[in-house]
């Protein structure tokens, strides 16, 4: 294979491959929504798969924590604050997200941040009883299909029940 067509692969595939977790690579069209890229998808599945955000969050004794979620739910601050040890959570805001991740809004991956961070990381329920999920391959655009059971280890998350249903508008 010549360099011009040579696969780059992510920090994220590159960490799987080190530890031996098979993985499949997929990409999405993005687009810019302001000062950040967005997945363009009106989906929260693709090929029968759920997609999942990896949310960054910060809790008021544990500090920085991720929250896995399916693309079509919402995390309970309160279940998931609970779940973590904390008396309150939120969201960790924009403008310092990538120096409390490492990574950008749209490429937030478990795994990365579990190379370059200790967080607590979580998974809702619904990921613990799916054979395959898709999350973050930790670049805009770039992702994985993998088995939800393998990511968890890898990363030492733990299960709960967190999730919500979205709203109706």
């Amino acid at each position: 294979m010549s360099k011009k067509n040579k696969i780059i692969k992510t920090l994220v595939e590159k960490i799987l491959d080190k530890q031996k977790i098979p993985y499949e690579g997929i990409t999405f069209a993005t687009q810019a929504d302001g000062d950040t890229q967005e997945l363009v998808t009106d989906k929260s599945m693709r090929d029968g798969i759920k997609i999942y955000k990896t949310l960054v969050l910060t809790g008021n004794k544990t500090g920085p924590l991720v929250g896995m979620v399916a693309l079509d739910k919402h995390i309970s601050y309160k279940k998931l604050a609970k779940l973590s040890g904390n008396k309150k959570i939120g969201m960790v805001p924009l403008k310092d997200l990538v120096k409390t991740s490492g990574f950008e809004h749209g490429a937030n991956s478990p795994v990365g941040i579990r190379s370059l961070h200790n967080y607590p990381i979580f998974f809702d329920t619904e990921a613990e009883q799916s054979k395959k999920i898709i999350v973050s391959a930790g670049k805009v655009g770039y992702s994985v299909i993998i088995d939800p059971h393998d990511l968890a280890k890898s990363v030492n998350a733990k299960f709960g029940d967190f999730g919500v249903e979205e709203p109706e508008a």
